[in-house]
Protein backbone atom coordinates (compact mmCIF):
# COMPACT_ATOMS: atom_id res chain seq x y z
CA UNK A 1 0.00 0.00 0.00
CA UNK A 2 1.47 3.35 -1.02
CA UNK A 3 1.24 6.50 1.04
CA UNK A 4 1.41 10.13 0.03
CA UNK A 5 3.51 12.68 1.81
CA UNK A 6 3.31 16.44 1.94
CA UNK A 7 6.35 18.19 0.42
CA UNK A 8 8.81 19.02 3.19
CA UNK A 9 7.10 16.75 5.72
CA UNK A 10 9.35 14.90 8.19
CA UNK A 11 9.86 11.20 7.47
CA UNK A 12 9.74 9.01 10.57
CA UNK A 13 10.28 5.27 10.95
CA UNK A 14 7.14 3.16 11.49
CA UNK A 15 5.86 3.27 15.09
CA UNK A 16 8.28 6.09 15.96
CA UNK A 17 6.97 9.06 17.96
CA UNK A 18 7.98 12.42 16.49
CA UNK A 19 8.89 14.27 19.74
CA UNK A 20 11.20 11.44 20.87
CA UNK A 21 12.91 11.23 17.48
CA UNK A 22 13.48 14.99 17.39
CA UNK A 23 14.81 14.93 20.96
CA UNK A 24 17.30 12.16 20.07
CA UNK A 25 18.47 14.05 16.98
CA UNK A 26 18.86 17.26 18.98
CA UNK A 27 20.88 15.50 21.68
CA UNK A 28 23.11 13.70 19.16
CA UNK A 29 23.83 16.67 16.90
CA UNK A 30 26.57 18.28 19.08
CA UNK A 31 28.35 14.93 19.45
CA UNK A 32 28.14 14.29 15.71
CA UNK A 33 29.58 17.74 14.97
CA UNK A 34 32.36 17.19 17.52
CA UNK A 35 33.37 13.86 15.99
CA UNK A 36 33.71 15.48 12.56
CA UNK A 37 36.22 18.08 13.77
CA UNK A 38 39.76 17.06 12.85
CA UNK A 39 41.15 18.39 16.13
CA UNK A 40 38.64 16.40 18.19
CA UNK A 41 40.75 13.24 18.30
CA UNK A 42 43.76 15.17 19.56
CA UNK A 43 41.60 16.86 22.18
CA UNK A 44 40.29 13.52 23.44
CA UNK A 45 43.86 12.18 23.58
CA UNK A 46 44.96 15.25 25.53
CA UNK A 47 42.14 14.77 28.04
CA UNK A 48 42.99 11.07 28.44
CA UNK A 49 46.66 11.87 29.05
CA UNK A 50 45.73 14.55 31.59
CA UNK A 51 43.48 12.10 33.47
CA UNK A 52 46.25 9.47 33.51
CA UNK A 53 48.82 11.97 34.78
CA UNK A 54 46.45 13.20 37.48
CA UNK A 55 45.67 9.63 38.58
CA UNK A 56 49.35 8.63 38.72
CA UNK A 57 50.14 11.63 40.93
CA UNK A 58 47.12 11.37 43.22
CA UNK A 59 46.44 9.48 46.44
CA UNK A 60 44.87 6.80 44.23
CA UNK A 61 48.08 6.13 42.26
CA UNK A 62 48.32 2.55 43.55
CA UNK A 63 44.73 1.83 42.48
CA UNK A 64 45.43 3.36 39.05
CA UNK A 65 48.48 1.12 38.54
CA UNK A 66 46.71 -1.93 39.94
CA UNK A 67 43.76 -1.48 37.61
CA UNK A 68 45.92 -1.96 34.52
CA UNK A 69 47.48 -5.07 36.09
CA UNK A 70 44.10 -6.78 36.42
CA UNK A 71 44.33 -10.30 34.92
CA UNK A 72 42.08 -11.17 31.99
CA UNK A 73 41.96 -14.50 30.23
CA UNK A 74 40.08 -17.31 28.57
CA UNK A 75 40.10 -21.02 29.25
CA UNK A 76 39.13 -23.81 26.84
CA UNK A 77 39.39 -27.24 28.44
CA UNK A 78 42.88 -27.55 29.85
CA UNK A 79 44.21 -24.58 27.87
CA UNK A 80 44.33 -21.24 29.66
CA UNK A 81 45.50 -17.89 28.29
CA UNK A 82 45.74 -15.04 30.81
CA UNK A 83 47.32 -11.60 30.51
CA UNK A 84 47.01 -8.24 32.23
CA UNK A 85 44.62 -5.50 31.10
CA UNK A 86 47.67 -3.45 30.10
CA UNK A 87 48.75 -6.28 27.77
CA UNK A 88 45.26 -6.44 26.27
CA UNK A 89 45.50 -2.73 25.44
CA UNK A 90 49.08 -2.65 24.16
CA UNK A 91 49.22 -6.01 22.37
CA UNK A 92 45.56 -6.50 21.54
CA UNK A 93 43.66 -3.27 20.91
CA UNK A 94 46.68 -1.55 19.38
CA UNK A 95 46.74 -4.25 16.69
CA UNK A 96 43.60 -2.59 15.30
CA UNK A 97 45.38 0.78 15.34
CA UNK A 98 48.29 -0.70 13.38
CA UNK A 99 45.86 -2.47 11.03
CA UNK A 100 44.40 0.92 10.09
CA UNK A 101 47.92 2.33 9.72
CA UNK A 102 48.79 -0.52 7.34
CA UNK A 103 45.73 0.18 5.19
CA UNK A 104 46.53 3.90 5.09
CA UNK A 105 50.08 3.15 3.96
CA UNK A 106 48.78 0.82 1.22
CA UNK A 107 46.26 3.44 0.09
CA UNK A 108 48.87 6.21 -0.10
CA UNK A 109 51.22 3.98 -2.08
CA UNK A 110 48.47 2.95 -4.49
CA UNK A 111 46.80 6.26 -5.32
CA UNK A 112 47.89 8.86 -2.77
CA UNK A 113 50.84 11.12 -2.17
CA UNK A 114 53.26 8.19 -2.35
CA UNK A 115 52.02 6.83 -5.68
CA UNK A 116 54.41 8.92 -7.81
CA UNK A 117 58.15 9.27 -7.22
CA UNK A 118 58.16 13.02 -7.84
CA UNK A 119 55.34 13.61 -5.35
CA UNK A 120 56.72 11.16 -2.81
CA UNK A 121 60.29 12.51 -2.79
CA UNK A 122 59.59 15.42 -0.43
CA UNK A 123 57.59 13.57 2.28
CA UNK A 124 59.97 10.58 2.08
CA UNK A 125 63.01 12.82 2.59
CA UNK A 126 61.27 14.78 5.37
CA UNK A 127 60.25 11.58 7.16
CA UNK A 128 63.70 9.98 6.88
CA UNK A 129 65.41 13.10 8.18
CA UNK A 130 62.78 13.34 10.91
CA UNK A 131 63.63 9.81 12.04
CA UNK A 132 67.42 9.70 11.70
CA UNK A 133 68.30 13.04 13.30
CA UNK A 134 66.18 12.51 16.45
CA UNK A 135 67.63 9.02 16.85
CA UNK A 136 71.15 10.43 16.48
CA UNK A 137 70.51 13.18 19.05
CA UNK A 138 69.09 10.61 21.45
CA UNK A 139 72.15 8.39 21.16
CA UNK A 140 74.44 11.39 21.64
CA UNK A 141 72.70 12.33 24.91
CA UNK A 142 71.63 8.92 26.21
CA UNK A 143 74.75 8.21 28.25
CA UNK A 144 75.04 4.66 29.62
CA UNK A 145 74.53 1.62 27.35
CA UNK A 146 71.40 0.68 29.33
CA UNK A 147 69.63 3.85 28.19
CA UNK A 148 70.54 3.63 24.50
CA UNK A 149 67.77 1.15 23.74
CA UNK A 150 65.32 4.08 23.59
CA UNK A 151 66.76 5.57 20.40
CA UNK A 152 63.56 4.68 18.54
CA UNK A 153 61.29 6.63 20.92
CA UNK A 154 61.78 10.15 19.45
CA UNK A 155 61.41 8.94 15.86
CA UNK A 156 57.60 8.95 15.79
CA UNK A 157 55.02 11.70 15.12
CA UNK A 158 51.51 11.62 16.52
CA UNK A 159 49.24 12.43 13.59
CA UNK A 160 46.13 13.14 15.69
CA UNK A 161 47.83 15.85 17.74
CA UNK A 162 49.74 17.24 14.75
CA UNK A 163 46.66 17.59 12.56
CA UNK A 164 44.79 19.08 15.50
CA UNK A 165 47.45 21.79 15.91
CA UNK A 166 47.34 22.66 12.22
CA UNK A 167 43.56 22.84 12.47
CA UNK A 168 43.83 25.31 15.36
CA UNK A 169 46.07 27.50 13.19
CA UNK A 170 43.13 27.73 10.77
CA UNK A 171 43.49 29.57 7.48
CA UNK A 172 47.18 30.22 8.04
CA UNK A 173 47.74 26.60 7.02
CA UNK A 174 47.18 25.80 3.32
CA UNK A 175 45.67 22.47 2.36
CA UNK A 176 48.98 21.41 0.77
CA UNK A 177 50.71 21.56 4.17
CA UNK A 178 48.11 19.25 5.73
CA UNK A 179 48.54 16.79 2.86
CA UNK A 180 52.33 16.92 3.26
CA UNK A 181 51.99 16.29 7.02
CA UNK A 182 49.73 13.29 6.42
CA UNK A 183 52.14 11.81 3.86
CA UNK A 184 55.08 12.41 6.23
CA UNK A 185 53.18 10.75 9.08
CA UNK A 186 52.38 7.69 6.94
CA UNK A 187 56.07 7.19 6.09
CA UNK A 188 56.98 7.97 9.69
CA UNK A 189 54.63 5.22 10.87
CA UNK A 190 56.10 2.82 8.32
CA UNK A 191 59.59 3.57 9.60
CA UNK A 192 58.47 3.04 13.20
CA UNK A 193 56.93 -0.30 12.23
CA UNK A 194 60.18 -1.44 10.61
CA UNK A 195 62.11 -0.35 13.71
CA UNK A 196 59.73 -2.27 15.99
CA UNK A 197 59.97 -5.40 13.83
CA UNK A 198 63.76 -5.37 13.54
CA UNK A 199 64.98 -3.94 16.83
CA UNK A 200 62.24 -4.29 19.44
CA UNK A 201 61.21 -7.90 19.00
CA UNK A 202 62.45 -10.89 21.01
CA UNK A 203 64.31 -13.87 19.58
CA UNK A 204 62.50 -15.17 16.52
CA UNK A 205 60.84 -18.60 16.80
CA UNK A 206 60.52 -20.26 13.39
CA UNK A 207 57.46 -22.28 14.44
CA UNK A 208 55.58 -19.06 15.15
CA UNK A 209 56.54 -17.62 11.79
CA UNK A 210 55.16 -20.73 10.08
CA UNK A 211 51.84 -20.30 11.87
CA UNK A 212 51.76 -16.63 10.88
CA UNK A 213 52.59 -17.54 7.27
CA UNK A 214 49.61 -19.91 7.23
CA UNK A 215 47.36 -17.07 8.36
CA UNK A 216 48.70 -14.65 5.75
CA UNK A 217 48.45 -17.35 3.06
CA UNK A 218 44.82 -17.91 4.03
CA UNK A 219 44.09 -14.22 3.58
CA UNK A 220 45.82 -14.16 0.19
CA UNK A 221 43.94 -17.26 -1.05
CA UNK A 222 40.58 -15.91 0.13
CA UNK A 223 41.28 -12.70 -1.77
CA UNK A 224 42.09 -14.68 -4.92
CA UNK A 225 38.89 -16.70 -4.54
CA UNK A 226 36.94 -13.45 -4.40
CA UNK A 227 35.74 -13.73 -0.80
CA UNK A 228 34.29 -10.30 0.01
CA UNK A 229 32.88 -10.85 3.50
CA UNK A 230 34.93 -8.93 6.06
CA UNK A 231 33.99 -11.33 8.85
CA UNK A 232 35.49 -14.26 6.92
CA UNK A 233 38.96 -12.71 7.16
CA UNK A 234 38.90 -12.46 10.96
CA UNK A 235 39.86 -16.13 11.48
CA UNK A 236 43.05 -16.13 9.33
CA UNK A 237 43.96 -12.71 10.73
CA UNK A 238 43.77 -14.12 14.27
CA UNK A 239 45.95 -17.05 13.19
CA UNK A 240 48.50 -14.59 11.79
CA UNK A 241 48.40 -12.54 15.02
CA UNK A 242 48.91 -15.65 17.17
CA UNK A 243 51.79 -16.81 14.97
CA UNK A 244 53.56 -13.44 15.10
CA UNK A 245 53.13 -13.35 18.88
CA UNK A 246 54.45 -16.91 19.25
CA UNK A 247 57.41 -16.05 17.01
CA UNK A 248 58.55 -13.35 19.43
CA UNK A 249 57.77 -10.45 17.09
CA UNK A 250 55.47 -7.80 18.50
CA UNK A 251 51.92 -8.82 17.50
CA UNK A 252 51.02 -5.35 16.20
CA UNK A 253 53.21 -6.18 13.19
CA UNK A 254 50.54 -8.72 12.20
CA UNK A 255 48.00 -5.88 12.09
CA UNK A 256 50.25 -3.87 9.77
CA UNK A 257 50.82 -6.79 7.38
CA UNK A 258 47.10 -7.63 7.21
CA UNK A 259 46.42 -3.93 6.55
CA UNK A 260 48.95 -3.91 3.72
CA UNK A 261 47.26 -7.00 2.23
CA UNK A 262 43.80 -5.38 2.23
CA UNK A 263 42.68 -4.58 -1.36
CA UNK A 264 42.65 -0.88 -2.28
CA UNK A 265 40.73 -1.20 -5.56
CA UNK A 266 36.95 -1.01 -5.58
CA UNK A 267 34.96 -3.73 -7.33
CA UNK A 268 32.01 -1.63 -8.48
CA UNK A 269 33.23 1.91 -7.85
CA UNK A 270 30.85 4.91 -7.81
CA UNK A 271 29.78 4.51 -11.44
CA UNK A 272 29.19 0.76 -11.10
CA UNK A 273 27.19 1.37 -7.93
CA UNK A 274 25.02 3.92 -9.70
CA UNK A 275 24.33 1.59 -12.63
CA UNK A 276 23.54 -1.39 -10.39
CA UNK A 277 21.15 0.65 -8.22
CA UNK A 278 19.32 2.01 -11.29
CA UNK A 279 19.00 -1.52 -12.66
CA UNK A 280 17.67 -2.92 -9.39
CA UNK A 281 15.22 -0.02 -8.98
CA UNK A 282 13.79 -0.80 -12.41
CA UNK A 283 13.56 -4.46 -11.41
CA UNK A 284 11.79 -3.66 -8.13
CA UNK A 285 9.34 -1.34 -9.90
CA UNK A 286 8.30 -4.23 -12.16
CA UNK A 287 7.93 -6.72 -9.28
CA UNK A 288 4.82 -7.73 -7.44
CA UNK A 289 5.08 -5.97 -4.02
CA UNK A 290 3.90 -9.19 -2.38
CA UNK A 291 6.85 -11.11 -3.85
CA UNK A 292 9.03 -10.41 -0.80
CA UNK A 293 11.59 -13.09 -1.69
CA UNK A 294 12.64 -11.46 -4.95
CA UNK A 295 12.41 -7.98 -3.43
CA UNK A 296 14.83 -9.11 -0.71
CA UNK A 297 17.21 -10.50 -3.33
CA UNK A 298 17.16 -7.21 -5.25
CA UNK A 299 17.80 -5.24 -2.06
CA UNK A 300 20.69 -7.59 -1.22
CA UNK A 301 22.24 -6.83 -4.60
CA UNK A 302 21.83 -3.10 -3.89
CA UNK A 303 23.50 -3.61 -0.51
CA UNK A 304 26.36 -5.46 -2.19
CA UNK A 305 26.80 -2.65 -4.71
CA UNK A 306 26.80 -0.09 -1.88
CA UNK A 307 29.48 -2.03 0.00
CA UNK A 308 31.62 -2.49 -3.12
CA UNK A 309 31.35 1.14 -4.24
CA UNK A 310 34.46 1.67 -2.10
CA UNK A 311 37.52 -0.52 -1.87
CA UNK A 312 37.73 -2.84 1.16
CA UNK A 313 40.56 -0.71 2.54
CA UNK A 314 38.63 2.55 2.17
CA UNK A 315 35.52 1.01 3.70
CA UNK A 316 37.39 -0.44 6.67
CA UNK A 317 39.29 2.79 7.29
CA UNK A 318 36.02 4.73 7.32
CA UNK A 319 34.48 2.12 9.64
CA UNK A 320 37.38 1.75 12.08
CA UNK A 321 38.86 5.24 12.16
CA UNK A 322 36.33 6.71 14.64
CA UNK A 323 36.75 3.69 16.93
CA UNK A 324 40.53 4.02 16.79
CA UNK A 325 40.60 7.81 17.17
CA UNK A 326 38.00 8.11 19.93
CA UNK A 327 38.30 4.71 21.58
CA UNK A 328 41.53 2.76 21.22
CA UNK A 329 43.97 5.68 21.24
CA UNK A 330 42.44 7.39 24.31
CA UNK A 331 42.39 4.04 26.16
CA UNK A 332 46.05 3.59 25.23
CA UNK A 333 46.78 7.10 26.54
CA UNK A 334 44.94 6.34 29.79
CA UNK A 335 46.97 3.17 30.19
CA UNK A 336 50.41 4.52 29.29
CA UNK A 337 50.52 8.25 30.14
CA UNK A 338 50.38 7.86 33.89
CA UNK A 339 53.83 8.96 35.10
CA UNK A 340 54.50 9.71 38.76
CA UNK A 341 56.45 12.98 38.63
CA UNK A 342 58.95 13.30 41.45
CA UNK A 343 61.58 15.83 40.45
CA UNK A 344 64.00 14.71 43.13
CA UNK A 345 63.93 11.17 41.77
CA UNK A 346 64.84 12.17 38.18
CA UNK A 347 68.57 11.63 38.16
CA UNK A 348 71.23 9.41 36.68
CA UNK A 349 70.12 7.24 33.77
CA UNK A 350 66.50 8.35 34.11
CA UNK A 351 67.49 12.00 33.67
CA UNK A 352 69.51 11.08 30.58
CA UNK A 353 66.48 9.33 29.07
CA UNK A 354 64.19 12.30 29.77
CA UNK A 355 66.67 14.74 28.22
CA UNK A 356 67.49 12.55 25.23
CA UNK A 357 63.84 11.86 24.34
CA UNK A 358 62.80 15.50 24.77
CA UNK A 359 65.75 16.83 22.76
CA UNK A 360 65.23 14.24 20.05
CA UNK A 361 61.63 15.34 19.52
CA UNK A 362 61.83 19.09 20.13
CA UNK A 363 65.18 19.69 18.38
CA UNK A 364 65.77 16.61 16.24
CA UNK A 365 62.43 16.55 14.46
CA UNK A 366 62.56 20.18 13.18
CA UNK A 367 66.22 19.87 12.19
CA UNK A 368 65.69 16.55 10.43
CA UNK A 369 62.42 17.42 8.66
CA UNK A 370 63.43 20.91 7.56
CA UNK A 371 67.04 20.06 6.73
CA UNK A 372 66.25 17.04 4.57
CA UNK A 373 63.33 18.81 2.86
CA UNK A 374 65.45 21.85 2.06
CA UNK A 375 68.23 19.62 0.72
CA UNK A 376 66.08 17.62 -1.73
CA UNK A 377 64.36 20.79 -2.95
CA UNK A 378 67.73 22.52 -3.42
CA UNK A 379 69.11 19.52 -5.31
CA UNK A 380 66.05 19.46 -7.58
CA UNK A 381 65.03 15.96 -6.49
CA UNK A 382 61.70 17.30 -5.19
CA UNK A 383 59.66 20.47 -5.54
CA UNK A 384 57.64 22.34 -2.96
CA UNK A 385 53.88 21.96 -3.47
CA UNK A 386 52.13 25.07 -4.77
CA UNK A 387 51.50 27.59 -2.02
CA UNK A 388 54.19 26.31 0.34
CA UNK A 389 57.41 28.11 1.31
CA UNK A 390 60.32 27.33 3.61
CA UNK A 391 58.32 28.89 6.46
CA UNK A 392 55.74 26.16 6.10
CA UNK A 393 58.48 23.52 6.26
CA UNK A 394 59.74 25.03 9.53
CA UNK A 395 56.25 24.74 11.04
CA UNK A 396 55.98 21.21 9.63
CA UNK A 397 59.22 20.22 11.36
CA UNK A 398 58.17 21.68 14.71
CA UNK A 399 54.72 20.08 14.68
CA UNK A 400 56.31 16.73 13.74
CA UNK A 401 57.97 16.85 17.17
CA UNK A 402 54.64 16.05 18.77
CA UNK A 403 55.29 12.36 19.36
CA UNK A 404 52.70 10.74 21.57
CA UNK A 405 50.95 7.46 20.74
CA UNK A 406 53.69 5.77 18.71
CA UNK A 407 56.47 7.22 20.89
CA UNK A 408 54.85 5.91 24.08
CA UNK A 409 54.30 2.58 22.37
CA UNK A 410 57.97 2.23 21.42
CA UNK A 411 58.98 3.31 24.93
CA UNK A 412 57.03 0.32 26.29
CA UNK A 413 59.10 -1.98 24.10
CA UNK A 414 62.44 -0.28 24.70
CA UNK A 415 62.41 -0.18 28.49
CA UNK A 416 61.03 -3.18 30.40
CA UNK A 417 62.17 -1.56 33.67
CA UNK A 418 59.72 0.82 35.36
CA UNK A 419 62.24 3.58 36.15
CA UNK A 420 63.64 4.12 32.65
CA UNK A 421 60.18 3.64 31.14
CA UNK A 422 58.83 6.43 33.37
CA UNK A 423 61.69 8.65 32.21
CA UNK A 424 60.92 7.93 28.56
CA UNK A 425 57.23 8.65 29.09
CA UNK A 426 58.01 11.90 30.88
CA UNK A 427 60.33 12.94 28.07
CA UNK A 428 57.61 12.22 25.50
CA UNK A 429 55.01 14.22 27.43
CA UNK A 430 57.34 17.20 27.98
CA UNK A 431 58.47 17.19 24.36
CA UNK A 432 54.98 16.83 22.92
CA UNK A 433 53.65 19.69 25.02
CA UNK A 434 56.63 21.90 24.13
CA UNK A 435 56.47 21.09 20.42
CA UNK A 436 52.72 21.71 20.38
CA UNK A 437 53.06 25.15 21.98
CA UNK A 438 55.99 26.08 19.74
CA UNK A 439 54.01 25.00 16.67
CA UNK A 440 51.14 27.31 17.59
CA UNK A 441 53.47 30.21 18.40
CA UNK A 442 55.68 29.93 15.32
CA UNK A 443 52.68 29.20 13.12
CA UNK A 444 50.87 32.32 14.26
CA UNK A 445 53.94 34.52 13.87
CA UNK A 446 55.45 33.16 10.66
CA UNK A 447 52.47 31.97 8.65
CA UNK A 448 50.30 34.98 9.51
CA UNK A 449 52.87 37.33 7.97
CA UNK A 450 53.18 35.06 4.93
CA UNK A 451 49.40 35.02 4.52
CA UNK A 452 49.21 38.83 4.61
CA UNK A 453 51.92 39.10 1.96
CA UNK A 454 50.13 36.59 -0.26
CA UNK A 455 46.85 38.48 0.14
CA UNK A 456 48.53 41.80 -0.63
CA UNK A 457 50.23 40.34 -3.70
CA UNK A 458 46.90 38.96 -4.95
CA UNK A 459 45.23 42.33 -4.43
CA UNK A 460 48.03 44.14 -6.30
CA UNK A 461 47.74 41.72 -9.22
CA UNK A 462 43.99 42.20 -9.38
CA UNK A 463 44.38 46.00 -9.32
CA UNK A 464 46.98 45.87 -12.08
CA UNK A 465 44.78 43.70 -14.29
CA UNK A 466 41.82 46.08 -13.74
CA UNK A 467 43.88 49.12 -14.75
CA UNK A 468 45.11 47.34 -17.84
Amino acid sequence: MSTTRRPGAEILPPEAWGPFVRLARFAGRPLEQFLHIEAASGLVLLMAAAVALAAANSPWAAEYAGFWRLPLGVQVGGLRFERSLEWVVNDGLMVIFFFVVGMEIRREIHHGELSELRRAALPVAAALGGMLVPAGIYLALAGAPATRAGWGVPMATDIAFAVGILTILGRRVPAALRVLLLALAVIDDLGAIVVIALFYSAGIAVSGLLIAAAGFLGIALMTRFGVRSRIAYVAPALVAWAGIYAAGVHPTIAGVIVGLMTPVRAWFGPSGFSERVKEEIRTIDEMDPEDTHHVAQALARVSEARREAMSPAEGLIALLHPWVAFGIMPIFALCNSGVAIEVGEIRGDTAHVVLAVAAGLVLGKPLGVFGSSWLVVRLGVAVLPAGLTLRHLIVLGIVAGVGFTMALFIAQLAFPGAELLSGAKLGVLIASGTAGLLSLLVGRLALHEQQLRAAASTADEAESSTEA
